[in-house]
């Protein structure tokens, strides 16, 4: 049976509008229960200085059923950033952490606020001094829904080494001028579900970093911002990614893209892109196996993160740039596996835009409307058979 949640108010602890300094005990009351709701009221706002929720809680039951979480941080109001930066002096990377907690759940409706125009007017000088907003850190069973999550200082929710994530129903937003406010970011996390989510930032509305295993998208709307999926790798031993069923975006940089930074090492493969709808995306389909962010020209590498078994299905709309679709991979670790199945991107007024490629070994599958069948046959007409290992390569100077 299941014991009785413990449940514990915030309004009981601290009054509205105030600081508060002593949620931190309040979670340590909850956490030593074998069961608590800990409740944010409608209606009212607090403010709150950083902060790390941390396990692991008293209760050592196994949970199957997701929807019996035995701690519950139930948002019903708003939960919002202090405008004091002086106790992030030590700590500059996350404001609400929580941290090795099992079987949690984080829902019910209300508000994520960081207060980001605080931070944006003195932008940070390096990622690491940057602030996300809601950080989930070695959590497992975890279920994060039903949230509206704005203006982040800097990302809006990372998820870092957990393992069995469902998020759902979030809304994420900042104004498209906030710097580099990424939506959602998911680093070293396995089994995790994301789903009939709204996101419009400045930056990715995805993003996974690396080190990730069974990772689902489903049912996304994005934009604007950078684009909807992007696959950020610098190094890694091997990475399994799948992305499906369904996600609009409008007006973003980049639609599905995965970015990696020359001298990596190990793989990312069996990703899959599928029943997508673009609409005026920069870049719809991108693979940058070459990234660089410096002003000058990256030096190159001998070394580089294998990208194969890619699906790209179903993915229809409209480009606002001539190349569609552009894969720049490695001379020495070419793309394998590429598979573009069902695609029609078109230019505005249905014109035909290009498909352009570089050491990609690329197949064709399915049914394209004329406008993608010119494009598309551009790589084929234009790549041969190379070496014994007959990898495809295809020119990047097509025309």
């Amino acid at each position: 049976m299941w014991p009785l949640l413990r449940r514990i108010r915030i309004d009981r602890v601290v009054p509205e509008s105030a600081e508060i300094t002593n949620l931190g005990e309040a979670w340590k009351v909850a956490c030593s229960s074998r069961g608590s709701v800990l409740v944010v009221p409608k209606n009212k706002k607090y403010l709150l200085k950083l902060i790390t929720f941390e396990g692991p809680c008293k209760s050592s039951i196994t949970v199957k059923n997701k929807k019996n979480c035995m701690y519950i941080y139930q948002i019903h109001g708003t939960v919002q950033a202090s405008a004091d930066r002086s106790p992030y002096s030590n700590d500059m990377s996350r404001w609400l952490v929580f941290k090795d907690v099992h079987n949690l759940a984080v829902q019910s409706g209300g508000t994520i606020n960081g207060n980001g125009k605080i931070w944006w007017k003195n932008p940070c000088s390096s990622l690491l001094e940057c602030t996300n907003a809601l950080t989930f850190y070695y959590c497992k069973d975890l279920v994060v829904k039903n949230l509206k999550i704005k203006n982040a200082q800097k990302k809006h929710v990372s998820f870092e080494k957990c393992v069995g994530v469902l998020a759902s129903g979030l809304k994420i937003t900042a104004p498209e001028d906030s710097p580099n406010t990424d939506a959602i970011d998911v680093t070293h996390t396995q089994n995790i579900q994301i789903s009939s989510s709204v996101i419009a930032t400045s930056d990715d509305c995805i993003s996974n970093v690396s080190g990730s295993r069974k990772v689902q998208a489903t049912s996304i709307t994005c934009g604007p911002g950078h684009g909807y999926w992007k696959l950020r790798i610098e190094k890694l031993r091997s990475s399994r990614f799948r992305n499906s069923e369904g996600a609009t975006l409008s007006g973003t940089t980049n639609g599905v893209r995965i970015k990696i930074w020359q001298g990596g090492s190990g793989s990312a493969s069996i990703i899959k892109f599928q029943n997508i709808k673009m609409h005026n995306v920069k870049n719809p389909i991108i693979i940058d196996q070459k990234y660089c962010d410096q002003r000058k020209p990256c030096k190159s590498q001998s070394r580089a993160v294998q990208v194969k078994n890619v699906l790209y299905q179903n993915i229809k709309g409209t480009s606002s740039s001539n190349e569609a679709i552009k894969l720049v991979c490695s001379e020495r670790f070419p793309c394998r596996g590429i598979v573009i199945q069902d695609i029609d991107l078109r230019l505005g007024e249905g014109k035909s835009a290009k498909a352009v490629c570089s050491n990609a070994q690329v197949t064709k599958k399915g049914l394209f409307l004329q406008t993608a069948v010119e494009s598309i046959d551009l790589i084929f007409l234009y790549c041969l058979f190379f070496s014994e290992r007959l990898f495809l390569y295809c020119l990047s100077s097509i025309e």
